[in-house]
């Protein structure tokens, strides 16, 4: 009897624990679980990681623990197919904006009004995305990004969505991301979605922005275009460029402190 009570006990905390893993995670619009976390007090700050990344990409980076020492509230965020979050498997569940609707619902679901976003990459295509969508976006950081995305048929982003949906024979010069994704256990048919249906923000509507936006960019990035492309674009933008390539620019020092000092700026 008393082995009895110890499995049950066991098989009751393992339960709890497969129910408690992902915490904490919020319901959003359609009935996807998203995952988040929130560190510090102050002015929100959102930062939404890039492709085939999680809320633990920013972990790495200076910024995190800059916005903390400088008195910010951080908000990350695993996007719908990443991370701890819900990985749908239906194109519907990523299309109209789905993901830059997780991050308004997610912020009302906070009680957070008023906040900045810094985008990195992809992150950077669905913070753009919030420009146009949420009037609660006080400002927001574009990196990693150049005027390339605005192009509905953008043809990296059609390149990578066959890449993770069956045709991969077709875009050998990027196979290592491919490669990349399966040994990491990544998963790949929620990311060739994500891929079909990104968003693009045309010109017209990012002339139309009026709150601050900083682009910044690594002095070796064009993965996405050209960084001053896209500032070009956006009546209240500024240009940075900092020391670095796409892989290492938002985890450096130099992309901390310009961020923290555009954020301070536009406060």
């Amino acid at each position: 009897m008393k082995n009895l009570l110890v499995f049950f006990l066991f098989v009751l905390h393992a339960t709890a624990s497969a129910q408690t893993g992902r915490d904490p995670l919020f319901t959003s619009f359609d009935g996807t679980k998203i995952h988040y976390e929130v560190a510090g007090k102050g002015k929100p700050v959102v930062l939404v990681h890039g492709f085939m990344g999680n809320s633990t990409s920013w972990q790495k980076a200076v910024l995190r623990q800059t916005l903390l020492d400088a008195g910010y509230q951080v908000v990350q965020l695993d996007l719908r197919g990443n991370g701890l979050s819900d990985k749908p498997h239906t194109l519907a569940a990523y299309q109209n904006d789905a993901e830059a609707r997780d991050i308004m619902a997610l912020m009302k679901h906070l009680k957070l009004k008023n906040y900045d976003a810094v985008g990195y990459s992809r992150g950077s295509i669905i913070t753009a995305r919030l420009l146009v969508l949420d009037k609660n976006l006080h400002s927001a950081v574009l990196g990693g990004m150049g005027a390339d995305f605005t192009d509905p048929d953008w043809p990296r982003r059609r390149a990578f969505a066959e890449l993770f949906s069956g045709k991969a024979h077709l875009h050998p010069e990027f196979q290592g991301a491919l490669n990349s994704a399966k040994s990491r256990g990544l998963d790949t048919l929620a990311l060739g979605f994500q891929q079909q249906t990104q968003p693009s923000t045309s010109p017209a509507e990012l002339g139309k922005v009026r709150i601050p936006v900083l682009i910044i960019c690594g002095d070796q990035d064009e993965d996405n275009g050209r960084a001053g492309d896209l500032a070009k674009l956006i009546p209240t933008a500024t240009l940075k460029t900092v020391p670095g390539n796409h892989n290492t620019t938002s985890a450096s020092d130099g992309f901390a402190r310009e961020v923290l000092a555009f954020l301070k700026t536009a406060n």
